[in-house]
């Protein structure tokens, strides 16, 4: 199986005319895992494949082309393959992309995350899988999540009490996918939430997915005091809530495990809340597979996983794709 590094980000089948989170033009089939910025097409004209809420999700960040939906678990059929999707669990309508064919199975997973983040569609896999090609965003064994129903109470406990002692909490998370996944599990509280304008766009789709993200509003300078604020790090340091004197900052990522983090930024609080696996479940799950080959992806360094996976007896190499710390 001839599986290339592609451009920017793009993983090419050349012999299918297959393309993953591709933005050239020497590919007939094009996937979309899902809407984050270094998976979507930079010609946002291209046409392509992706679930419906990748579409939706896309089009809010300015994607124009034509898609044709694909739902999880259906199939497509070329002259050389046939693709199916599978939930990925990293954000709302992120999907691996399954090929068969007669040169073997590629299981393509973008970014994922198992167990699931609550806010999305879940995640399953397919039985049989001979090339896996999978990114290792959190390559070292530093990287073990706690379960999300820990997470949450962490969150909630954190904005409780911040409000409870006259602060104002503000929690830290990617605008698309992570600002949600910290809404969700701030719902139960009840408290008003105002979020970023640029994740405040993509929250209608999450709702109308059912994924309920509480009692929210887009943020406000002139009324945000006392509520519970989500925004990003770059925005955080452009002025938003400059305003407010008295408040708390929480740090939402999977970054926040290394104790570097905790001196590079002025919070109060590191919650290692990720939206893709940790590696020990990578290295669970490549056991599970047992493909002929690991493909990896998106790491700052293959060498641990391949070191663990060589001890399995898995071969693997590497494909040079860099990472973005979208986390």
């Amino acid at each position: 199986m001839n599986i290339t590094k592609a451009g920017y980000h793009g993983i090419l089948l050349p012999e299918l005319n297959i393309g993953f989170d591709y933005s050239g033009t020497n590919t007939r089939y094009t996937f979309i895992s899902h809407a984050h910025a270094d998976h979507m097409p930079r010609n946002r004209q291209s046409s392509v494949y992706c679930t419906l809420n990748t579409l939706k999700l896309m089009q809010r960040r300015g994607f124009k082309g034509d898609a044709t939906v694909l739902d999880f678990g259906d199939s497509i059929e070329t002259d050389k393959a046939r693709i199916t999707l599978y939930p990925a669990g990293h954000i709302l309508g992120s999907a691996m992309v399954y090929v068969e064919s007669d040169e073997g199975s590629v299981l393509y997973t973008g970014d994922y995350r198992t167990p699931p983040s609550p806010a999305s569609e879940g995640f399953s896999i397919p039985d049989q899988v001979d090339h896996f090609i999978t990114e290792a965003t959190f390559a070292l064994p530093i990287y073990k999540w706690d379960s999300h129903e820990s997470l949450g109470q962490e969150i909630r406990s954190f904005a409780s009490n911040s409000l409870k002692n006259g602060y104002t909490p503000i929690f830290l998370a990617y605008n698309l996918g992570k600002a949600q996944e910290v809404m969700y599990l701030l719902a139960p509280l009840g408290h008003q939430v105002q979020i970023h304008s640029a994740g405040y766009k993509l929250c209608d789709v999450y709702e109308e997915a059912g994924i309920s993200l509480g009692n929210y509003e887009p943020y406000d300078r002139d009324t945000c005091k006392g509520k519970i604020l989500i925004t990003t790090r770059s925005a955080l340091n452009n002025g938003f809530a400059s305003n407010i004197t008295n408040k708390r900052i929480a740090y939402c990522s999977g970054w926040a495990t290394r104790e570097a983090t905790g001196k590079q930024l002025t919070i109060n609080k590191l919650i290692p809340l990720s939206d893709h696996l940790d590696f020990f479940e990578l290295i669970r799950l490549c056991e599970e597979l047992n493909p002929q080959m690991v493909h990896i992806t998106h790491t700052p360094n293959a060498d641990v996983v391949q070191h663990y996976l060589d001890e399995r007896n898995i071969e693997s190499r590497f494909l040079d794709i860099e990472i973005e710390e979208d986390d």
